[in-house]
């Protein structure tokens, strides 16, 4: 779950650093954004191991505890808190930079979004909707149309399988009868 940091958040300096610097200044907004949501799971995994280390630590109220294991998980809290700020930090470069990237985007109404009929009868912008909206409940009508007088064909069909069969049988009778 662990994530790579950004640009110096909690990196040591080293020969590497210039390069993921550079990386980190070309990442894309939805790979920021699959970072910020990994680093949002990391903060709730440490917030979880805290409330965990802290329901199992003691309250001090006079009873005697093993001063070592206090201590052990006392560093354990203050490390998790650390790494748990780290995180923050992490989230905050990560939002501050999905902002700067969506800064210049022209926020799209929602209504242009979702193609809809309005109730007062007045025409949407897009005439390529509009037209593909003809085109296929044309094509549904025309479609409507096949499959009705598919059902009076086998209708018809089926009237004179009925007819042949009865046909068949009158003769089946006769030479029976004539036998």
């Amino acid at each position: 779950m662990a994530t790579p940091p950004l640009s110096g958040a909690g990196m040591a300096p080293g020969p590497f650093a210039g390069a993921q610097a550079q990386a980190a200044r070309e990442v894309n907004t939805a790979s920021l954004c699959r970072i910020g949501q990994e680093t949002v799971q990391d903060i709730v995994f440490r917030t979880m191991e805290i409330f965990q280390l802290l329901r199992n630590m003691q309250l001090p109220n006079g009873v005697t505890y093993h001063t070592a294991t206090y201590q052990d998980r006392l560093g354990k809290l203050q490390e998790h808190l650390r790494q748990l700020s780290i995180l923050f930090r992490k989230l905050r470069l990560v939002y501050d930079k999905c902002n700067e990237n969506c800064a210049g985007l022209d926020p799209v109404p929602i209504e242009q979004l979702i193609p809809y009929v309005e109730e007062d009868g007045s025409k949407h912008d897009d005439r390529g909707a509009a037209s593909q909206l003809r085109f296929a409940s044309e094509e549904r009508r025309e479609i409507l149309e096949v499959n009705k007088k598919l059902k009076q064909k086998n209708q018809q069909l089926k009237q004179i399988m009925d007819q042949l069969r009865n046909l068949i049988w009158d003769i089946n009778a006769m030479l029976a009868m004539r036998n």
